[in-house]
């Protein structure tokens, strides 16, 4: 079983991330950490998937992954959430996640992306508060 990254570390990794980018896609990336950061004060930076930064608060909320053309926030549960300001615009046709890819020069709706956060957060706090149904068990006749 591997170890998770120490908090501390998923940081440094992160940081070495954006540092390691040098281009649009660092700075889009740094921007939306300070953003998802300033959303929520209890959230988790992790390091997961051989080299993706992930912020968890009661789960994954989201992931910052980087491409050539693309930074992309995916939200694990981003179907059950509302979005009434349209920041959903990948990974759209999914029963469960949709994604944000955010381009070089996008502008990135700060409000409506903290919004976005604190109802995924919300929303896993929810349902671990939840208490999972039990599964019948079999019973013995005779």
């Amino acid at each position: 079983m591997k170890r998770p990254v120490p908090v501390e570390s998923a940081s440094a990794l992160i940081d070495e991330r954006i540092k390691e980018l040098g281009d649009w896609r660092g700075q889009t990336l740094a921007k939306v950490r300070r953003i998802i950061r300033e959303a929520d004060a209890e959230i988790v930076e992790e390091w997961k998937w051989m080299g993706t930064p992930v912020w968890s608060h009661g789960g994954i909320v989201c992931t910052g992954e980087t491409y050539k053309n693309v930074v992309k926030m995916t939200f694990l549960k981003g179907a059950a959430l509302k979005d009434p300001a349209g920041l959903f615009n990948s990974s759209l046709e999914g029963n469960t996640r949709r994604a944000i890819d955010l381009h070089e020069g996008d502008e990135v709706d700060e409000a409506a992306l903290k919004d976005l956060i604190r109802a995924a957060v919300a929303l896993n706090l929810e349902s671990k508060a939840k208490p999972k149904p039990r599964r019948a068990g079999r019973e013995r006749i005779g």
